[in-house]
């Protein structure tokens, strides 16, 4: 039988997004709060030459936004990569343990978020404990999550606006000191000393994927999407290309505007660009933009998770009870009271940094799912016009994959096993209870039957 004979005629989610909105939200949720202090990292890497690995990255990346556009296109529901894994293997664990992972992922950054969202930046202007912040925080995100998806994505627009404007100002305020004579710009093609330039930029390359994750959020608001078979292609590769645009750009100004040496070890490295630009922007303006990327961020975040949780539960891999929907405002109010609720938890175990390195190792298990689905899912054939992404680049995207992956140290293996291991849990601990379900209804048929 062929899908598009098994697709629902409509979706009980409204089509609030337009196609600049999608833009703009999968653009705020590439750019994230990570390039705030992204390019300190990266510089301990490469020295002067930043915008090298974060060329790589994009690169990278954008194979499997190709991947994605591909299936969103062909099939537009909600769940993303685990509605894909299911159409494509046709195995229940799996597309479990992949919706799974994206879940883990998703909650897992959103408390992290949540926690950098209530330390220093918000010190700045109010001194409050760093948890209570931070579930005060996620409580106000779900609030506005569950009001609507066109109220969330507006919102999403309002500070993905301001986001950029502060990224715009870097590069418009190094601009002007260059303009003065004043700065490093021969920094920008200097690798470290005793440095290997092609490893040196492989372990940049590793930091800086992780600021173009995001782009995979987008899969699980399909279905609220206006036309989103034309749309989405132009949204994620226009959002993509923009976001490494402005990414290359802040590499360059940050490598001209301070010695590498006072770069490598900043952990404000856009603040100490400002500072040493000699503008007199007071650093408070740059902790006012950094919480409205890390509360856009947590935004987008816990949107994506209560999509997934939902989408899970419409493919039956999670109880019905989380595709229940608000009737007026039409958002799925059980997914997100319970994403908010393991979010919660979450920002309860510390270790910001290392549930980050987990959160990159589990996407990109899910980037692998999606890059096979691709390939085992071109046999399959729907009466409706889609984007085709030419074969190789998934094969591509695959060997990007793992590569990335042979970087990562045993401990977040370990952190990443141990999340799966509850997944797994999970799964079995379902299907149990699905069988002796239906083991009493068939004995209550017999019963019935022999009287």
């Amino acid at each position: 039988m062929g899908e598009t004979t098994q697709e629902k005629p409509a979706s009980k989610l409204k089509q609030g997004i337009t196609g600049p909105m999608l833009y703009l939200f999968i653009l705020g949720d590439v750019l994230g709060a990570g390039i705030y202090a992204l390019v300190g990292d990266v510089s301990v890497q490469v020295g002067g030459a930043i915008w090298v690995p974060l060329v790589v990255a994009l690169v990278l990346a954008m194979l499997t936004a190709a991947s994605y556009a591909e299936l969103v296109t062909k099939y537009p529901k909600a769940g993303g990569a685990a509605v894909f894994a299911q159409r494509a293997f046709k195995v229940p664990a799996i597309s479990f343990l992949v919706g799974f992972a994206m879940l883990a992922a998703g909650v897992t950054s959103a408390a992290g978020l949540s926690q950098a969202f209530a330390g220093d930046y918000l010190k700045s202007f109010l001194d409050v404990p760093t948890v209570p912040a931070a579930i005060v925080f996620l409580l106000l995100v779900a609030l506005l999550n569950a009001r609507g998806i066109s109220e969330s994505v507006r919102s999403n627009v309002v500070m993905t606006v301001i986001e950029v404007s502060g990224l715009v100002l870097v590069i418009v305020l190094v601009s002007l000191m260059v303009g003065k004579g004043e700065g490093h710009p021969e920094q920008i093609t200097q690798f470290p000393a005793d440095t290997n330039p092609a490893l040196a930029v492989l372990a940049g390359s590793i930091l800086a994927y992780y600021s173009f994750v995001g782009f995979e959020v987008s899969a699980n608001i399909a279905e609220e999407v206006r036309d989103v078979r034309r749309v989405y292609p132009r949204a994620i590769f226009g959002a993509m290309l923009t976001a490494g645009l402005i990414y290359v750009l802040i590499g360059i100004a940050a490598s001209i505007a301070l010695p590498t040496k006072d770069l490598s070890g900043s952990t404000g490295p856009l603040l100490d660009v400002v500072s040493a630009t000699g503008f007199g922007i007071p650093d408070w303006i740059f902790s006012a933009i950094a919480l409205v990327a890390v509360a856009n961020g947590a935004l987008l975040t816990m949107i994506m998770s209560s999509r997934l949780v939902y989408g899970m539960s419409e493919q039956s891999l999670l109880p019905e009870v989380f595709s229940k929907v608000l009737p007026n405002r039409k958002t799925p109010w059980v997914a997100i009271v319970a994403t908010t609720a393991v979010a919660m938890l979450l920002t309860l175990t510390g270790g910001v940094a290392a549930l980050a390195e987990t959160v990159v190792l589990l996407l990109l298990f899910v980037f692998i799912s999606t890059n096979v689905a691709v390939i085992v899912l071109r046999k399959d054939k729907v009466e409706e016009k889609h984007f085709r992404t030419p074969i190789v680049l998934p094969y591509l995207a695959i060997a990007s994959c793992v590569l990335l992956l042979t970087q990562q140290s045993g401990d977040t293996w370990l952190r990443a096993a141990a999340l799966m291991a509850v997944g797994l849990v999970l799964y079995f601990a379902r299907r149990f209870s699905k069988g002796k379900t239906l083991g009493t209804r068939n004995h209550g048929g017999a019963k019935d039957t022999g009287h």
